[in-house]
């Protein structure tokens, strides 16, 4: 026979078990929600990501048909106005830290990287990165082809290796990335680009902690309209050299 305190008992454990069912059931429905949360993320990724390929490889494509007649004059004009080669290849990081060769017509003489050092306390940008307005390295042509950014075109060819995109943060030099802070290091996350956000909006007249959050701010943002933006205001910018 059940006494009083039995009955109470009954109740309580009763009230509990009912309590922790429906907490499991929330719980299972809020893993559900999560579950298919992540799903739609990882495909729209995977859709950005291919709608952002497919984007690099067709403007890539025409715009070196297009450019090629200035890509022949340009490497005429450095043949006969210095020595040395005509492309200018240099390692930059890319994606996750990895390492690839950066396509550039030479626009410095050729002894500039080991000028480089001699220049340090003449350097007009803050952070890791190095600017002089008004280099000594670079030659006459180089002057031309660096306000026109001409001297980038042959970084279409990194694109259609799928190295660089059209759109994203600049390469880094392995050298810059070992001065980076854990914040700086989130460029990496993305594809670098031939131009971006930063391009458009100051090019060298931003500091580096500016240039960094508007990289950070590209990344997390990116979408195949946002690089189809960024690319329309990349041409006003290049022309008059902003």
């Amino acid at each position: 026979m059940q006494t009083p305190s039995d009955t109470q008992l009954d109740d309580r454990a009763s009230r509990m078990l009912t309590i922790f069912a429906k907490r499991r059931f929330e719980s299972a429905r809020a893993n559900q929600r999560l579950r298919a949360r992540m799903l739609l993320w990882s495909i729209r990724t995977k859709v950005v990501r291919s709608l952002k390929r497919a984007l690099d490889i067709s403007v890539a494509s025409a715009a070196i048909v297009v450019a090629a007649p200035i890509m022949a004059a340009t490497a005429l004009a450095i043949r006969l106005d210095s020595p040395g080669p005509i492309l200018f290849r240099q390692v930059r990081v890319g994606k996750d830290g990895e390492h690839f060769h950066c396509y550039k017509f030479r626009s410095m003489y050729i002894d500039a990287e080991q000028r480089k050092a001699e220049l340090m306390a003449n350097n007009e940008a803050d952070g890791p990165v190095f600017k002089m307005k008004h280099d000594p390295r670079i030659t006459r042509v180089g002057r031309l082809i660096r306000k026109l950014s001409i001297d980038e075109l042959p970084q279409l060819f990194n694109v259609l290796k799928g190295e660089m995109s059209l759109v994203g943060p600049r390469p880094a030099l392995p050298s810059e990335v070992a001065r980076y802070t854990y914040e700086q290091i989130g460029r990496l996350h993305a594809i670098p680009g031939i131009t971006g956000l930063q391009q458009v909006s100051g090019r060298s007249n931003l500091d580096f902690k500016r240039w960094v959050e508007l990289d950070l701010q590209y990344i997390s943002e990116q979408s195949v309209w946002k690089d189809i933006e960024i690319l329309v205001k990349t041409i006003p910018a290049v022309i008059f050299s902003k």
